[in-house]
């Protein structure tokens, strides 16, 4: 972070303080185990939790004030009537003070993937700056900007949401100069309704966006196929199955350890060039859905003027991270693990996933699943669709465990799976257990659940 002057920060909070406010911020924090000298400490209030009460503390730590809600013994504070706005308030004005691409991204699922894409993308030419774990709330993200330095030359900044407004406030704090939505799903349909509902939230991302921001938006996604520019907005579609795109992949191979395929443009994308192309590409991990991702970060590298030859070069030095369809040899069986998030969109992509890699001789295809959560009164429906998906994927044994699991074995039943090898747990341990006992070597084991399901836990006890 470049420094800010507390009556900087007075100023852009709206906030009231009745001290000297000369002295030069190098930092803001709003948790006191990240509390540095000449800092400022943001008494944010959560469900479990109070600000307030650690604000004293900040101060011992070595801040220069705190931003609160009210007066705190033994604190200097910057009285403001919202800390949570206040934290989005600081961070704009703080975004401002750069004026460098900042690639705004969401969608239901990948956009974590197609961040990191995006990133490697914009490293081949310029310091860039990339929201980390999961800091794509109204915390994590002003959180993230504060990261920017004199250094920095571009952003790529992550947005999610729950409810309609939420991306709105994001977009409207970091202003990008791009802004890429990569799909329309179900997820959080409970709180938005449909998923027209969910594409209202989703275009939020243009609230703060500059007018000559670009679009680039998913040309095989039903929904955002159908947006349309408005007052001379530039949209930039991608595809991996309409020749017809901006920028599309052609010649797809996969294998087990990726996929192969060209990548082809159009004119008039890359301000530099007048014509199109045509380039070889890869990405190291497997899945349709992951060639979806690679170009929508070639697209932002088009718009940026990046050599489409580095860009090819930084798509392939992509490798999935942690619970992200991350693939691992376990005593003789490889488990494809994807217990980030789950959606139907995104079981349906990992599904993919699951019938490119080769089983040895004798082994199975298995899906290991729990609920997914947030789909309202969609869940029962939702849940058995997803169910028909994995018996649309040759999958031999299906493993579930959940309140809302049991529909997955109504659906794979209806496409043909037999009875006997779908099992259905009201309990995570009994299914862990029944695991251990069937599973064996040469199974392909795909495990993916809702990240409040902590799917992983089963990963962990088979290892």
């Amino acid at each position: 972070m470049e420094k800010m002057t507390l009556t900087e920060i007075v100023q852009a909070v709206d906030g009231s303080f009745g001290y000297p406010s000369d002295i030069e911020i190098t930092s803001v924090s709003t948790d006191t185990r990240t509390i540095k000298p000449n800092s400022v400490f943001i008494a944010l209030k959560g469900e479990s939790f109070d600000g307030h009460d650690y604000g004293a503390r900040a101060c011992e730590l070595g801040a220069q004030a705190v931003i609160s809600e009210r007066a705190i013994e033994g604190a200097k504070c910057i009285i403001v009537d919202s800390t949570e706005r206040a934290l989005l308030q600081l961070a704009s004005y703080y975004r401002r003070k750069f004026s460098i691409p900042m690639v705004g991204i969401t969608g239901s699922v990948g956009k974590t993937t197609t961040k990191d894409m995006i990133a490697l993308v914009l490293s081949k030419k310029y310091n860039t700056l990339k929201t980390e774990g999961n800091h794509n709330n109204e915390i994590g993200l002003p959180l993230t900007l504060f990261g920017i330095e004199g250094s920095t030359e571009a952003a790529v900044i992550e947005m999610g949401m729950s409810h309609l407004g939420e991306i709105s406030r994001l977009s409207m704090c970091c202003e990008p100069t791009a802004a890429v939505i990569t799909n329309i799903g179900h997820s959080h349909i409970e709180n938005l309704g449909s998923q027209q509902g969910i594409l209202k939230a989703k275009m939020e991302i243009l609230d703060g966006a500059d007018y000559m921001a670009p679009l680039i938006l998913s040309a095989d996604d039903k929904l955002l196929s159908q947006i349309e520019s408005h007052h001379g907005r530039r949209l930039i579609f991608y595809s991996i199955k309409k020749k017809t795109a901006d920028v599309y992949a052609s010649d797809i191979k996969m294998d087990e350890g990726g996929t192969s395929f060209n990548i082809n443009w159009v004119s008039g994308i890359a301000t530099g060039t007048a014509n199109g192309g045509k380039q070889a590409a890869r990405v190291n991990c497997p899945g349709e859905h992951n060639v979806k991702n690679a170009l929508a970060a070639f697209c932002v590298g088009l718009t940026l003027d990046i050599p489409p030859e580095d860009m090819i070069e930084a798509i392939a030095q992509f490798r999935p991270q942690g619970i992200r369809q991350n693939i691992k040899d376990v005593h003789g069986m490889k488990f494809i693990v994807d217990c980030y998030n789950a959606a139907p969109d995104s079981i349906r992509a990992a599904l993919s996933t699951l019938t490119q890699i080769t089983n040895k001789s004798g082994g199975r295809k298995v899906v290991v699943l729990s609920d997914m959560l947030e789909l309202g009164k969609q869940s029962r429906a939702l849940h058995k669709l997803t169910g028909e998906y994995v018996a649309s994927a040759k999958a031999n044994k299906l493993y579930c465990c959940g309140n809302d699991a049991r529909y997955y074995v109504d659906g794979a039943i209806k496409k043909g799976m037999s009875q006997e090898d779908c099992c259905y747990f009201e309990s995570k341990s009994d299914m862990i257990d029944t695991l251990k006992r069937e599973l064996k070597q040469g199974d392909v084991v795909l495990f993916k659940g809702s990240r409040g399901m902590k799917l992983e836990e089963a990963v962990n006890a088979l290892e």
